[in-house]
């Protein structure tokens, strides 16, 4: 137990906030499996190309890849881009399920964690970007980073 905080980030979707308008946030357990978690942990997870859906009532991530775990031996693996369930309240899920179906609006993973020892995702509700969005928040980038050098010149 050397980790001191008690939130670890595994994996973030940088991509999520260049490509979408991220209007609310969630977080949900994940269900993994153990050679799953123990990959997690090693930082073998990518959630760039995932998504959420809701089906059934359940709400699932969908193709975000968690590597094989070597020493879990051949019949221990797991498939790297099969779809885990999450978990979140009812009203959360018929919340998200409600919230997909309007237009132009998708749920995205956002970042994996362990938080308490327990595996976590932050999910968000966004709106796609158009390109004139994107090069408006590229320029935004630029004109804060230009204002920190600045700043840190004058001092």
């Amino acid at each position: 137990m050397a980790e001191t905080d008690n939130q670890r980030a595994l994996a973030t979707n940088r991509r999520a906030r260049y490509d979408y308008f991220i209007k609310e946030t969630f977080e949900a357990g994940l269900v993994l499996l153990g050679s799953e978690i123990k990959s997690a942990r090693e930082g073998r997870i990518n959630i760039a190309e995932g998504y959420v859906y809701v089906k059934n009532g359940e709400a699932w991530l969908e193709s975000a890849n968690i590597a094989a775990y070597a020493p879990a031996g051949i019949h221990g693996q797991h498939d790297p881009t099969r779809p885990r369930k999450l978990l979140l309240k009812k009203k959360q899920i018929d919340y998200l399920d409600d919230q997909s179906h309007r237009d132009g609006q998708t749920i995205v993973p956002l970042k994996v964690y362990i938080k308490n020892r327990v595996a976590k995702l932050l999910i968000g509700i966004g709106k796609g970007k158009r390109q004139v969005d994107r090069r408006n928040t590229i320029k935004e980038r630029d004109a804060k980073r230009e204002i920190d050098r600045a700043m840190r010149s004058k001092i």
